[in-house]
């Protein structure tokens, strides 16, 4: 053996005995405290990946509006009090809900107002064309304007409803029932009238008109020394509403058959704003006919409907 390899072990015993070997539990410390570093090491990576995660998240979210939009560039957490949350997104605006439509009006009229919805303009003249025309097989030719009352008088009642005028025309019109020849005696004639109102006071003359049937069941008229007696019958479906009511009265010495009654029909009809009054005033004491004057009702309610539109 080379004497080389003898001498290179005293020189490592002289090292060894010069330097204190650590206690065990020193060795231990060391141990644990590196294995801590790891730990932390590994706990504080894991917690930058969630923070990115999470505001990617942050983001993602606020695009479609269902999370806060995140702070401004440059905020930081510190900017914010403690417990504070970041302030919400402004939630998007409410759809405006636009106003139900209005109510078709007498004149039919309508022109558009500044924000672009329909006004409505009541009328307040009477063509000639919202009266109605008699069906050919009644027509007599005798036609001309009226004047005068266009509601016989009901124990002097005077209405209220009258105030609220705009508009009124009238007319007289004779007619004739089918079978009768052209050129004879007519079967009866109407006071035809229309009457514009103020907007919501057209129900105010159909309800005053009620009351006055109601409040003179019978009277004298001028010249007249027969007892006339009033009735409110049932008025049908004409219009909005209507009121029909008759005047019946004997018919005078030598007049009519013995027992008969001389009957006038007035129906008075609303259409809005609007009301059209059939007062049936007969021929030389001939009587009204219910079906004759509905069907002619009918005919002038149409008329007005069509002229409100």
């Amino acid at each position: 053996m080379s004497t080389e390899l003898p001498d290179l072990y005293r020189s490592l015993t002289v090292v060894a005995d010069g330097v204190e070997v650590a206690h065990p539990e020193l060795v231990r410390r060391h141990a644990d405290r590196r294995a801590w570093v790891r730990v932390a090491g590994s706990a504080l990576a894991v917690a930058v990946l969630l923070g990115g995660v999470a505001v990617g998240g942050r983001l993602a979210f606020s695009a479609d509006g269902s999370a806060p939009l995140p702070p401004p560039a440059g905020a930081t957490a510190s900017a914010l009090p403690t417990g504070s949350a970041l302030p919400p997104s402004p939630s998007p605006s409410a759809p405006t809900v636009p106003p139900p439509p209005s109510r078709a009006t007498p004149s039919g009229t309508r022109s558009a107002g500044p924000t672009g919805a329909a006004t409505a303009h009541p009328p307040t003249s009477i063509p000639d064309r919202a009266f109605f025309v008699l069906a050919a097989a009644n027509r007599t030719g005798l036609e001309s304007t009226a004047a005068g009352p266009v509601l016989p008088a009901l124990c002097g009642t005077r209405y209220l409803s009258e105030s609220a005028v705009v508009q009124r025309r009238a007319r007289s019109i004779a007619y004739k029932r089918p079978e009768t020849r052209v050129g004879s005696v007519p079967d009866g004639s109407y006071r035809h009238s229309i009457t514009i109102y103020r907007p919501g006071r057209a129900d105010d003359a159909l309800r005053e008109l009620r009351q006055a049937v109601r409040a003179c069941p019978e009277q004298r008229m001028p010249d007249d020394s027969r007892t006339w007696r009033q009735r409110l019958l049932d008025p049908g479906a004409y219009g909005d509403e209507s009121v029909l009511f008759e005047l019946r009265a004997p018919y005078p010495q030598g007049m009519g058959d013995p027992g008969a009654y001389e009957v006038r029909l007035v129906r008075a009809v609303r259409v809005d704003d609007v009301v059209t009054v059939l007062w049936e005033q007969g021929w030389e004491y001939t009587a009204a006919e219910r079906a004759q004057v509905d069907a002619d009702s009918r005919r002038a309610v149409a008329a007005i409907e069509k002229w409100l539109g």
